[in-house]
């Protein structure tokens, strides 16, 4: 129900976002999506890709702060105007907080990307909704 999420420490600094992503390039990680939030002194840069243990394993190997996450991929049953906020009012109303959350395209539907304060009743709430989950088989198919 869930996908990896790889979340990546990067030094605000010239030339560090891109060493990364040459990084995932030249060992063929295509990534599906992205986001980038900064501090001060540093950026978390959020990625879904192609193989989320190969990037970790490579990040890794290059000293890189990396972790993996699961976190919750649900397909938009439309893409009108406040698809995303039905998502979060489910979530709201179980009593399951958002830590953080994203949106992307994906086979020609809307996709929003989040990481619940409480694992076990975003579950209960996706399953109860029948709400459409992005799984990471999903992800290998489009890669095909």
């Amino acid at each position: 129900m869930t996908i990896k999420q790889l979340s990546i420490f990067i030094e605000n600094r010239s030339g560090a976002l891109l060493r990364i992503l040459e990084m995932l390039r030249d060992n063929d990680i295509s990534i599906v999506v992205s986001t980038l939030g900064d501090t001060d002194g540093f950026g978390i840069y959020r990625v879904i890709c192609s193989n989320t243990e190969k990037a970790f394993r490579v990040l890794r190997d290059k000293n890189i702060s990396a972790t993996v996450t699961n976190v919750y991929a649900i397909r938009l049953a439309t893409n009108k105007p406040g698809a995303a906020a039905e998502i979060v009012e489910l979530m709201t109303k179980a009593g399951t907080g958002i830590k953080y959350m994203y949106s992307f395209m994906f086979g020609g539907n809307g996709i929003v990307v989040f990481r619940p304060n409480d694992n076990d009743k975003a579950e209960e709430t996706i399953m109860l909704n029948k709400l459409d989950y992005i799984t990471e088989e999903d992800l290998a198919q489009q890669e095909n």
